[in-house]
This record gives structure tokens, sequence and C-alpha cells, in this order.
């Protein structure tokens, strides 16, 4: 089965290919035979009931400073030209990642999106995890700083963070002491006019905090994340440094009870955090980690994405 594919993601001139999760999804539908387009979400256009993206077609190559060649930009119709369009753009989740999923939601009739466009828009990843707060540590959603100082005097630390924050950016540590809780909450109150999100601080942290990659509500594979000396981040793109892991019980508990949600939103390829047993995200914008997976464990994540999608094409 030959697609054609068109990749809506950040530009590819500027990605570390390295460890980058679509630049490996790229490189494995091109050895597949499927025709590669990538196009950046501001590049969408809507007129008289039609989608249409201007997309460069490119072939990849896993070479430092040369890894891939591209044609001159063409206008494609989104549901018309191509079988798959993947989303894989970063977040922010601002408005307008959320109005590419309004615009990709007009083609997912014609054209599978993955992950499916209105799935991604109603399960932002700190707040579709609450539909499972059986598995989640204490947690907070507020902009009152009367609750979150309640908050913090029940859990005693406490972490805060944006609520639609990605990689890391503006985690903080509060202390016991609570030293720059009042000053951390006026400033997120400032910056953004969404509630933020307080978690009871999970000292395990420093051991790890597990990306649990799962395809079509299955698992593929994980990896655990720790964070660098003096810090609590252990996102990659924050420093933190990846080792192999196995999953616990109560790992392959949280994702056998993920599984049939997400499968039934059309949510393909998601990453699950988990610290020390604890479920803190459901990342379904652009989910990372596989490279460093299958680097350990001697998989192939990529193939199982475009197996799982190949599939779907076929039952559309």
């Amino acid at each position: 089965m030959s697609l054609t594919v068109a990749v809506q993601m950040n530009p590819l001139e500027s990605i570390g290919i390295a460890g980058d999760s679509t630049f490996a999804l790229m490189l494995s539908a091109q050895g597949r035979g499927h025709r590669l387009f990538e196009y950046t979400a501001d590049a969408l256009t809507y007129e008289d009931g039609r989608v249409r993206a201007m997309a460069r077609e490119v072939t990849v190559q896993r070479v430092e400073g040369n890894h891939f060649t591209a044609a001159d930009p063409v206008s494609i119709d989104l549901g018309r030209d191509v079988d798959v369009v993947l989303m894989r753009q970063d977040p922010p989740f601002d408005i307008a990642y959320i109005t590419a999923t309004y615009l990709l939601e007009r083609v997912a009739g014609e054209t599978l999106v993955v992950n499916d466009p209105r799935s991604v828009r109603d399960a932002p990843e700190k707040l579709f995890v609450l539909d499972f707060a059986q598995f989640m540590p204490p947690t907070l959603v507020t902009r009152s700083l009367a609750e979150l100082k309640a908050f913090h005097a029940r859990h005693g630390e406490i972490v805060i963070k944006p609520l639609h924050g990605n990689a890391g950016a503006a985690v903080f540590r509060i202390g016991r002491d609570g030293t720059n809780m009042a000053a951390l909450a006026e400033l997120f109150g400032d910056v953004w006019r969404e509630p933020y999100i307080a978690q009871a601080f999970l000292p395990a942290v420093a051991e790890g905090d597990k990306r649990i990659v799962l395809v079509d509500g299955e698992v593929a594979g994980a990896i655990n994340r720790k964070p660098p000396a003096g810090e609590i981040r252990s996102n990659l793109a924050a420093g933190g440094v990846a080792y192999a892991t196995d999953l616990t019980d109560r790992e392959r508990e949280i994702c056998a009870a993920l599984a049939p949600e997400l499968k039934a939103r059309g949510l393909l390829f998601v990453g699950i955090d988990v610290i020390a047993g604890h479920l803190t995200e459901i990342n379904v914008t652009s989910p990372t980690g596989i490279v460093a997976i299958d680097a350990f464990n001697g998989t192939d994540t990529p193939a199982m994405i475009w197996d799982a999608i190949e599939a779907k094409v076929v039952q559309r």
C-alpha cells in the first residue's frame, strides 16, 4: 500500500533529527513507499468548503545538516489529495492550535487525521488526565491564591505549572515554607488567562518520570527520564536523561484503564507520564520519546504506528 501523507509540523529545517519522533515517523513512512508532504499550521487555508495547505513534497534522510530535500511549495487539498494527515506541530496549545484542529476536522471525513483533531482539541494534556483521577497525585486547578495556599497547607510541598504548557516550561516547586508562592500565583495569573495546575510534589521524581507510549491503546514501550542535578523537570527538552525501563503492575493497570478511551477517541499515538505509579499527563498533541524507546528496546515504534495507520485507512 502506497499512501500520500501530509505532515503538519514545526519547520523541518529546525528539528533535531537525532531524537525527533516526527522525523522518525517520516523516515519510516518513506521506507514503506509513502509519498511525503510537509507544511506548518499557518499554511492552512479554507475556501468554499475545502481545506488546503501550501506544502512541499519532501524526501528525508538521517544525515545531520542535510536531512531533507524539498520541491517547491504547491497547494494541496487535504481532503482529496492525501490519504493521511499527521498533526505533529508542537504546542503551546493556544487558540492557533485549537483553530488548526477545527480546520482539520473538516477533512476528517475524507482523510485520516492522526491524532483525531476533535479529540486533540477535547483532550488537553493536563485536563484529559482528570478523567483518570484515581491514578493521579493530589491535583488542584485554580486561579485562586486562597485555594492554592490551602492546597499547599494540606500537602506541604507542591509543584505549580501552566495548564497548557509543554516541555517542562514554567514548572516550579514550592517548598514547605511557601516561599514565592504568592508571587508565582500572581505571575501565572498575569501571563495566562486560564487557571494553572498544582500537584503534590512527588520526591520520587528524582528516580525518574516514565514516558510510556501507547499506539492505538497498546503499549509500545517506555523510557525512564531522570532530571539533572538541581532540577525537578525530567523532560528531555529540559535536560533530562533517558534510561531503559520496564513497566510495573501499577503502570500496566493505568495503561489498561486508558486504552479503551484512547481507541474510542481516535488517539492513535499517545505518550503518558507516570511518576512513582502516579499518572501526571496524557500527551496527545505531539507525543515524543519513540526514538529513545526504540534505541533501548530494539523495537520499531514508527513501524507499529504505521501498521495501525494503514489498517485504519483500509477500514475507511
